[in-house]
C-alpha cells in the first residue's frame, strides 16, 4: 500500500500515526520526504521494488520514474486538491490494477463533479470529533486595531495566533509590524523557503508555546496539528481559493476551545465578483463538516472542467449547475446503452400533471420556506411508489397528519411516475374531462388507442397525431385520480408497464 501526501510534514506525521498502529504487526512502514538522505531514499526504493514495504508514505516522491512497487494494491491519496494535473496523468496510469481511496475535506470542482456523475463513488464523513466547535469566521476589510483585539484576546486566554501572510519578501517587515504592534509577545516567523532545521526549530518552539504568534505562508495548510492555536488571522484572503481557506480555517479549532477565524481583505472595490463569492461561501459555510457544501459552491463558481482533459475549472455558470448535470447524466447514460449521446436534442422535461385541485405543502402546516422546498425536491426526485410512501410517513412523523393539498400532492406525483414510464408528455384533468398528450416515444400501442376510442366515441376523440381527449364527470380530485389510473391500465395493456409501480 502506498501512502501519497502533499508536503513533508504531513508524511512524517502519518509515518509517525502508521508505526504506533502497526506496532504490534508485522507489518514494515517506511516514509519518502527531503528529510531523507539519498543513501536512506535508495534504499527505501530498493525494498519497494522488491516487496519488503508493506506500507510507503510519501510526497510527490513517490511519482517519480525511479519508484517501481514490486505489487501495489491500493494508492492512498490524502489532500487530494492539493495535487494538479500532471501528478493526476500519473495516478490515472495506476488505475486499470491499483484499487485508489482520495481524500479530501473540499474534493476539487472536477472530481466533484465526476462523483455526482456517477462516474466516482463518493463517501462523506459529516460526524465531528467529540466536543469540537465550530470555527466562527470573520470577512473584514484589513484593519490594525482589529488585528490587535483579536491576538490580544486570543493570548490573554494562554492561546496562540496564527498570522497568515503568504509573500515571503515581504513577511519578514510583517513580522517587524506585529512586534511593534505588540511588544509584549513573542512572534515567530516561518515559510517553505526556509532552511529544514531552522523551519522545524520554530514550528517545534510554537507547538511549545514558545511562540504567542507565528507569522507564516501556507505552509501550515497541512499537517499542523496544534490544538492551543485557536485564532488565525489571514492576510489578502481574497487571493485564496474556497479549498484552501477551508483548508487554513481548519488549522485552529482543534480543541473543544472556541476557535476564530478572520478573513482580512483590501477595501471591496479592490475585489473581484468571484473572489467576493468564495468570500461569501466561506463566511455562511461555519459549520462542522461543511466541506462538501463548500466544494458545491466551488463547483458553481468555477465550473466542473474537462473530464478527460487538462483544465480543472470550467464555464458552468453559463448553463447552471443542475442544468449542467442533468445533461451530463443524460450523456453518461447513452454512453452506457452503447449509444451516442445527442447533444443537440432538448432536455427531457418529464411529465405535468394538473388535476386542477391544489397540491402543494401549505405555509400553516410547514411555515419553514427552506424545508418546505427541500421536500418539494424529494418528492419531484421519488422514483417510485414505495419512495413516496416512505416520504408520507416522514412527513406524518415529523409535522403532523398531512393535509388535504399534501395529500393531493402525493397522488399527482404518483400519477406523474406512471405516466413517464408510458411515454405521456402531458395529463389536464377537470371536473368535466380533460386530455392526454403523447411524446413521440410513447410506449403504449397505438391499437390500444384506437380500441379505446371505437369502445366511446362520445366520450374519447383524437386530437392530432399525440393527443386524446376524453369527456367525464369528476367532481373530485380523487374521482379525477381513479379515472385517469384506470384510464392508463387500459392503455398500458400489453406494454409491460402495468404494474411497474404497484
Amino acid at each position: 500500500m502506498a501512502v501519497l501526501v502533499p508536503t513533508t510534514l504531513l508524511a512524517q506525521q502519518h509515518y509517525n500515526s502508521f508505526s504506533d498502529r502497526f506496532a504490534d504487526w508485522p507489518v514494515t512502514v517506511e516514509v519518502v520526504s527531503r528529510f531523507k538522505s539519498t543513501k536512506e531514499l535508495n534504499e527505501v526504493m530498493r525494498r519497494a521494488r522488491n516487496g519488503e514495504v508493506d506500507i510507503l508514505i510519501g510526497t510527490h516522491k513517490l511519482l517519480q520514474n525511479d519508484f517501481r512497487f514490486k505489487d501495489l494494491g491500493l494508492l492512498i491519496i490524502d489532500e487530494e486538491h492539493r495535487f494538479g494535473v500532471k501528478q493526476k496523468e500519473v495516478i490515472k496510469a495506476l488505475r486499470a490494477e491499483v484499487d485508489i481511496l482520495t481524500l479530501t475535506a473540499t474534493p476539487i470542482p472536477r472530481t466533484l463533479n465526476m462523483a455526482l456523475g456517477g462516474m466516482r463513488d463518493l463517501s462523506i464523513i459529516a460526524t465531528p470529533p467529540a466536543r469540537r466547535l465550530s470555527i466562527k469566521t470573520f470577512v473584514r476589510e484589513h484593519n490594525i486595531a482589529l488585528v490587535k483585539e483579536a491576538v490580544l484576546r486570543e493570548t490573554l486566554r494562554g492561546g496562540q495566533v496564527y498570522y497568515l501572510h503568504n509573500e515571503v519578501k515581504t513577511i519578514e517587515e510583517t513580522a517587524r509590524k506585529l512586534r511593534e504592534l505588540l511588544p509584549g509577545l513573542n512572534i515567530g516567523v516561518a515559510h517553505g523557503q526556509m532552511r529544514e532545521t531552522q523551519l522545524e526549530q520554530v514550528m517545534s518552539s510554537f507547538y511549545h508555546r514558545h511562540h504567542h504568534v507565528l507569522v507564516c505562508s501556507t505552509i501550515i495548510e497541512t499537517g499542523i496539528d496544534i490544538p492551543n492555536a485557536n485564532t488565525i488571522i489571514i492576510d489578502r484572503a481574497d487571493k485564496f481559493g474556497l479549498a484552501q481557506l477551508h483548508q487554513l480555517r481548519g488549522r485552529v479549532g482543534r480543541s473543544h476551545h472556541q476557535a476564530y477565524a478572520y478573513l482580512l481583505t483590501p477595501p471591496q472595490s479592490a475585489i473581484t465578483t468571484d473572489a467576493g463569492k468564495r468570500l461569501e461561501a466561506i463566511e455562511a459555510a461555519g459549520d462542522l463538516g461543511s466541506g462538501y457544501l463548500l466544494a458545491t459552491h466551488d463547483l458553481e463558481i468555477r465550473g466542473a472542467g474537462e473530464l478527460l482533459g487538462d483544465e480543472q475549472s470550467g464555464q458552468i455558470h453559463s448553463v447552471g449547475f443542475s442544468m449542467y448535470m442533468d445533461m451530463l447524466q443524460r450523456a453518461v447514460d447513452a454512453l452506457r446503452r452503447g449509444e451516442i449521446p445527442n447533444v443537440d436534442a432538448p432536455l427531457d422535461q418529464g411529465t405535468e400533471v394538473n388535476l386542477h385541485s391544489p397540491a402543494l405543502i401549505p405555509d400553516d402546516y410547514l411555515p419553514d420556506v427552506n424545508s418546505r422546498l427541500i421536500l418539494y425536491k424529494r418528492i419531484a426526485a421519488a422514483a417510485n411508489d414505495k419512495e413516496l410512501r416512505n416520504l408520507q410517513v416522514e412527513m406524518i412523523d415529523r409535522f403532523g397528519l398531512l393535509p388535504r393539498q399534501v395529500d393531493n400532492l402525493f397522488q399527482v406525483s404518483k400519477l406523474r411516475l406512471r405516466a413517464q414510464d408510458l411515454g405521456i408528455r402531458s395529463i389536464d384533468a377537470g371536473p368535466e374531462g380533460g386530455s392526454i398528450e403523447f411524446k413521440g416515444t410513447t410506449t403504449v400501442n397505438p391499437l390500444n388507442l384506437v380500441k379505446l376510442v371505437q369502445s366511446d366515441p362520445r366520450r374519447y376523440k383524437l386530437a392530432g397525431a399525440t393527443r386524446l381527449r376524453f369527456e367525464q364527470q369528476l367532481p373530485d380530485i380523487h374521482d379525477r385520480y381513479r379515472y385517469l389510473e384506470q384510464l392508463m391500465d387500459a392503455l398500458a395493456t400489453d406494454s409491460g408497464k402495468k404494474s411497474n409501480h404497484g
